[in-house]
């Protein structure tokens, strides 16, 4: 089994060698940057399953670096930051990240957290199906309609997995919060509707047999869209 690797961003060399020590610790491979240029020629070059980053950085901030990973990588992001605000934290998830942890942080939980978003990765990662003409690979997060290859960013594939995993049952949106984000989300329900809204259109532009329909007061629910006979 190959080793997993995780990425740790902070300017802060203490900061740096403390998550070093307790993430080698569980056996994971620790890669580090103090910065978000750094990691960008890290990403360049290793095979990343998982990054923690800081949000005030030189030369490339942790707002940045986010946004930068969403558009190029699938992988989970961890924000590890002094910025506690809840605006921050709304912020954070917006831009994509799947964890907020606010500094001081519990040594214990942090290592939770990491284990917690690399198993539900792997849950991803094992797992291919298809629906209609829509054909969904965990392994390469890749979606496939007719002959048609469709780019998703990490959560919207997250949320798209889970519903078609489930073809007609009905989602709560606290259910896939709780599911994609994790408990700690500290955003609303429109985060949810915005991405649902986007998949939609990604969907519907490419002519797929999946319909997203929104279950007034309960949900969403993913449904096989039949033609007329």
């Amino acid at each position: 089994m190959s080793l997993i690797s995780i990425l740790v961003v902070d300017d802060d060399s203490n900061i740096r060698e403390l998550t070093n020590l307790y993430l080698t610790m569980e056996g994971y491979n620790v890669l580090q940057a103090s910065d978000g240029e750094e990691a960008i020629k890290l990403l360049k070059r290793q095979d990343i399953h998982l990054a923690v980053i800081d949000i005030m950085m030189p030369r490339k901030s942790g707002w940045e670096l986010c946004e930068e990973i969403r558009e190029g990588y699938d992988i989970p992001i961890i924000m590890l930051t002094a910025k506690g605000e809840s605006e921050d934290k709304v912020k954070g998830f917006e831009l994509g990240t799947d964890d907020y942890i606010v500094k001081p942080f519990d040594a214990k939980e942090f290592v939770l957290r990491v284990k917690a978003l690399l198993r539900r990765n792997k849950v991803h990662a094992e797992k291919r199906m298809s629906i209609g003409n829509v054909k969904i690979d965990g392994r390469s997060l890749e979606v496939i309609v007719g002959d048609k290859s469709i780019a998703f960013p990490l959560k919207e594939f997250q949320l798209l997995f889970k519903l078609a995993a489930n073809p007609g049952r009905v989602f709560s949106r606290d259910h896939l919060i709780e599911d994609i984000w994790g408990i700690e989300f500290d955003g609303n329900e429109r985060t949810i509707d915005s991405h649902i809204k986007k998949i939609r259109k990604k969907l519907e532009d490419k002519n797929a047999q999946v319909t997203i329909t929104t279950i007034r007061g309960l949900g969403y629910r993913l449904e096989e869209k039949y033609k007329d006979v």
